[in-house]
């Protein structure tokens, strides 16, 4: 009797030091955006700048210094959250593996995350928009009204929600002992 008590209570502690851990890493992740300096640049008025005649693409300006062009795509990957492992080593758009290509793949997806408007496809000048769809081989391009992207289905799971399922799992095993 006494190490289902125990069981329980080291239970309780995990589920405590999650719960720790997830805020005090929002509080970090939020603490990281108000004090990340942002790049001054002239941007255009808010709207949505989809054409009349078909859908746009945002990707990468092919003119622009690498410096810059880089920055955006670091930042497109990480406080922009956009979903960059198809662009990763061995990913269905890692080739070709040039900055214009996988900053291209990192703006379209934050563009078609953020509301395809003129001000998410903007990136500090870095960026336009295309009527083309820059799919090509086994990389495909997020466009509106499309399922997703070329990335795997897991990376769209709450890291909470798998912690959860694995604690239930580990509870099932114990109480079916």
């Amino acid at each position: 009797m006494r190490n289902k008590y125990l069981w329980i209570w080291v239970l309780q502690c995990l589920l405590l030091m999650k719960c720790h851990l997830a805020l005090r890493m929002e509080a970090n992740v939020q603490e990281k955006a108000e004090t990340a300096i942002p790049v001054t640049t002239l941007s255009p008025p808010e709207g949505n700048t989809t054409f009349l005649d078909g859908i746009t693409w945002c990707v990468a300006h092919s003119g622009v210094s690498q410096i810059d062009l880089q920055n955006a795509l670091d930042w497109a990957c990480g406080l922009g959250m956009a979903d960059c492992k198809p662009i990763q080593h061995g990913g269905p758009c890692y080739e070709p593996d040039t900055l214009v290509s996988h900053a291209s793949y990192a703006f379209n997806n934050y563009y078609q995350q953020n509301g395809i408007s003129d001000i998410a496809c903007n990136f500090g000048g870095t960026a336009i928009l295309t009527k083309h769809d820059p799919s090509y081989g086994k990389c495909r391009y997020t466009a509106p009204g499309s399922v997703g992207s070329s990335a795997s289905s897991m990376s769209k799971h709450s890291p909470i929600m798998i912690w959860w399922k694995l604690v239930g799992i580990l509870l099932l095993l114990y109480l079916g002992r």
